[in-house]
């Protein structure tokens, strides 16, 4: 059964009579009535009774009569849906989010995006790039703000970067500082007691690198927490952290910032989806929104 055969059959019920249903529909009384023929084929008997100025439906149009307002009602409520979502009136959203990012770079950008598309549901996740990365590979994620580059899934991912955002040595305002100069390189970590966030963080998998690289060996303290426990911890005084200076700058004066030296001491950060998948309106104008923002 087609839609349109239905749609036809219909208004020949409504109106009691074929000219005035071809005239609702504005098709030619002949297509008009090849249609309902067609579907009187396609249900194996006559669906109306037809007498001169007065049709009715039989036995089997009272039957289908019910099921064909609603499969055309139906079909006049999801295209009505589509072109919601397609307005960016309606529909869901995932996107995920480094912590730092979500607590610095994605919030504005979502308040924009919300003033604009209130019926936009925004689904967010916030983890490590690592995991975010893989997140989007399984489709879980439409959209995500992670560490560039990414290396998993051999190209799978499009990615724009946004900005280059320095990694400092973080300690607290109130105890002493870690090192003794204005700034410390890689090799001085050795002499620091460290707070390292958990796996799948980018900024645990730079410090040991940088560690390796200078030929040290990290005095880790505190082992595995999320980002946030990692600032705690150093507002604390229980270590110090390599954090970007975006989190040190956000955590309203209780952070110090020793700059480190090294060319690999800074990280960029950029918006990432699958190339396989073309990105809904929302991801897009979310990208958007980012790349106005960090440019």
């Amino acid at each position: 059964m087609q839609l349109q055969q239905l749609a036809c059959f219909v208004a020949v019920v409504d109106e009691a009579h074929f000219t005035r249903a071809a005239q609702r529909l504005h098709l030619a009384q002949p297509s008009l009535s090849a249609q309902v023929r067609s579907l009187e084929r396609e249900v194996g008997g006559p669906l109306l009774h037809r007498r001169r100025g007065d049709v009715r439906p039989t036995e089997a149009g009272e039957r289908l009569l019910p099921y064909a307002r609603r499969i055309l009602a139906d079909a006049a409520a999801a295209s009505a849906e589509m072109r919601r979502v397609r307005g960016l009136e309606t529909g869901v959203l995932r996107v995920g989010a480094t912590p730092s990012a979500g607590t610095a770079l994605l919030p504005p950008v979502l308040r924009r995006f919300h003033d604009a598309h209130p019926g936009v549901v925004l689904h967010l996740a916030e983890a490590g790039s690592r995991d975010l990365v893989e997140q989007l590979a399984v489709g879980a994620l439409d959209l995500a703000v992670v560490v560039l580059p990414v290396a998993a899934h051999g190209g799978a991912l499009a990615t724009t970067p946004l900005l280059r955002d320095a990694l400092v040595l973080a300690s607290a305002t109130d105890g002493p500082a870690p090192v003794a100069g204005p700034s410390a390189a890689a090799g001085d970590l050795a002499d620091v007691d460290l707070v390292l966030p958990g796996e799948g963080y980018d900024l645990r998998a730079t410090t040991l690198a940088a560690c390796a690289t200078a030929g040290v060996e990290p005095r880790v303290v505190a082992d595995g927490g999320e980002l946030d426990v990692v600032v705690a911890l150093v507002r604390a005084g229980v270590g110090a952290a390599v954090l970007p200076r975006t989190v040190v700058d956000g955590a309203g004066g209780a952070l110090r910032a020793t700059p480190l030296r090294g060319p690999a001491l800074h990280r960029t950060v950029g918006v990432a989806h699958r190339k396989d998948v073309p990105l809904g309106r929302a991801a897009a104008e979310v990208r958007r929104l980012l790349v106005e923002q960090t440019s």
